[in-house]
């Protein structure tokens, strides 16, 4: 099978928590449900510094250097060099201590490396690869030889490259949009074409949009064995082995034009464009999917969706009256009527539903959805998931979808069936340092540009010390769990006679804690003690009470006299219709 690259990109122009109530937002780990997230350690950069955290929050371990991290199948660590997604010329591997174990450069003037890279397997060569992004500059000479509307100041122009050097920094493949242009505007250049009958190439002279610097913005890219759309290209099919020229050629050529593209086909005369509508209070996004998309990738091979597209639709310029992002899962083999044809079909044959908005309040006005869009999350308060740049989804092995909103670094995971949140996390560093609580501030304050889940398996984790120390901000972990979630609404003592739960004392304890609580009529009362998935580990009281105050000790061992681990508990008290909860902590 040929091997192909994916990437998307942005033709450029021009989170709060899911229970927001307030300006301010706590950090770090705020929910978690243990029975339903996918087992493993999340990765992310911030300010020069990568962090492997675990549910909690405890960091496992750090690296300095921390701008777009990942793991690779080698068991290091690969990221670029500088703090900056969008400007990056050198990328670095690191081994777990730390230490350089393989880099590369880009010196050339001419190519402005920036936003996404991986380190892939070439089976031409077997050997490891190392592909990135890179603006590659071009002449205002170039721009109108081409057929640019001579009208424009082509000065400073630039279009995306994709280029692969091997593990001795020498260039093997490059792919550059340049080389898969059409124009409709001059026949007499080779260039001339039918935009609607090319959807292949990039039409030079979108309307309002006229060739420029980092004109493309592409911002991210994956490899198959790659803002407003993305694309697939071949890579296989247009790389010969030790043969960097012959490689160069056949990807500037014919067997270099899109295999598949996705987002706006109005970008090549095969959709109607967003508009305002003829109530200029009112917008349409016509045919269009994707706004200022990111991290696009392929579900790999053994995963919910395996061969499917995921990607992050920021959906900042989707011309929604009230704009939310949205994540996407997509089917390019699927035709217009559903079935899956084991090909790539162009999204304007597969055609769209019209999808009416959920609810009213929402403000939104019926769209065109896809119909190779098999799977999409969007929080249900379109004012919880919103980043306008960057940011990252990735599938896990249980089903369930890693997010990181790159606004407010909010990371989240959903569940599939339901869409609900089981895991919810904030990056307490800041501009300012480390925040245990986040106030009101301008995007990405904490923003984070992508993250990461990685099982305790994988080589870059294998055979590791993963011991747990301190979070980030040095408290002990405090979240919410589904145990509050079902207790806690009761919580609130009601006037007039009434039972009452006290918060334990010490908490957190180390070697017993007390629990006072008071039982305003005679009943039957049960006070329990659940684990953070709500499995019950210690009954302390199930007996009938008379009126009156009591108290119990807990000695932090569960029903068989074993010692439970460290971390948050539950402790509910029932008596007759009421019911009370509140949570402390166990620390060993």
């Amino acid at each position: 099978m040929k091997k192909s690259v994916l990437f998307s990109c942005l033709l450029a122009t021009a989170l709060s928590s899911f229970a927001q109530e307030s300006f301010m937002i706590k950090t770090e780990t705020r929910y978690w449900d243990a029975s339903k997230t996918s087992a493993g350690y999340t990765l992310f950069g911030t300010r020069g510094t990568s962090y492997l955290v675990d549910f909690e929050g405890h960091v496992i371990h750090t690296w300095s250097i921390g701008t777009n991290p990942r793991f690779t199948d080698g068991g290091t660590l690969l990221d670029a060099v500088g703090g900056n997604p969008s400007n990056q010329n050198l990328w670095k591997e690191l081994d777990w201590n730390g230490t350089t174990v393989w880099q590369y450069a880009e010196t050339r003037s001419n190519y402005h490396g920036h936003h996404d890279f991986a380190k892939i397997y070439n089976p031409k060569l077997g050997d490891s690869t190392f592909i990135y992004i890179a603006n590659k500059d071009l002449t205002a000479q170039q721009c109108l030889n081409a057929g640019c509307d001579p009208a424009h100041d082509y000065t400073g122009a630039q279009m995306d490259a994709v280029v692969e050097v091997d593990m001795q920094g020498n260039v093997i493949w490059e792919w550059c949009f340049f080389d898969h242009v059409v124009q409709d505007i001059d026949p007499t250049k080779s260039t001339y074409g039918i935009i609607a009958n090319t959807p292949g190439k990039i039409d030079l002279n979108i309307r309002g949009n006229p060739v420029k610097s980092d004109w493309m913005h592409c911002n991210s890219l994956d490899y198959n064995e790659v803002h407003g759309e993305f694309y697939v290209i071949d890579h296989g099919g247009t790389f010969i082995a030790n043969d960097p020229v012959g490689s160069i050629a056949l990807a500037a050529g014919s067997l270099g034009d899109f295999k598949y593209r996705f987002g706006d086909p109005a970008k090549y005369d095969q959709g109607d464009p967003p508009s305002v509508l003829d109530n200029w209070e009112k917008a349409t996004a016509g045919h269009k999917q994707l706004g200022g998309s990111h991290d696009i990738q392929w579900i790999r091979p053994g995963l919910p969706g395996e061969g499917h597209f995921l990607v992050f639709n920021n959906a900042q310029n989707l011309f929604e009256l009230t704009p939310q992002s949205y994540i996407i899962e997509i089917n390019p083999y699927l035709n217009s009527a559903g079935v899956n044809t084991g090909n790539f079909v162009n999204p304007p044959t597969a055609g769209y539903n019209v999808v009416n908005s959920p609810d009213g309040n929402l403000m939104k006005e019926k769209k065109n959805v896809s119909k190779q869009i098999v799977w999409r999350f969007s929080s249900k308060n379109n004012t919880s998931f919103y980043s306008t740049i960057g940011s990252s989804t990735q599938r896990l092995p249980n089903g369930n979808t890693l997010v990181c909103s790159m606004n407010d670094g909010h990371f989240f995971e959903v569940a599939p069936a339901d869409t609900s949140i089981v895991w919810e996390y904030f990056n307490p560093m800041t501009r300012d340092g480390i925040k245990t609580i986040k106030l009101d501030n301008y995007p990405t304050y904490n923003g984070v540009f992508r993250a990461y889940r990685y099982a305790a398996g994988h080589p870059a984790l294998d055979g590791h010390d993963l011991t747990p120390g301190p979070t980030m901000t040095g408290n002990i972990p405090d979240y919410f769990t589904p145990a509050d979630i079902l207790a806690l609404q009761d919580n609130q003592n009601p006037a007039g006679n009434a039972n009452k739960l006290n918060q334990n004392y010490p908490n957190p304890f180390t070697n017993g804690t007390t629990i006072e609580f008071e039982i305003a009529e005679p009943a039957l009362v049960s006070l329990i003690i659940y684990d953070f998935s709500a499995n019950q580990v210690k009954t302390l009281v199930h007996q009938n009470l008379s009126r009156g105050n009591y108290s119990r000790i807990w000695d932090g061992k569960n029903d068989q006299g074993t010692p439970v681990a460290s971390g948050m508990y539950i402790y509910i008290l029932k008596a007759d219709n009421q019911q009370l909860a509140k949570k402390m902590i166990y620390c060993k």
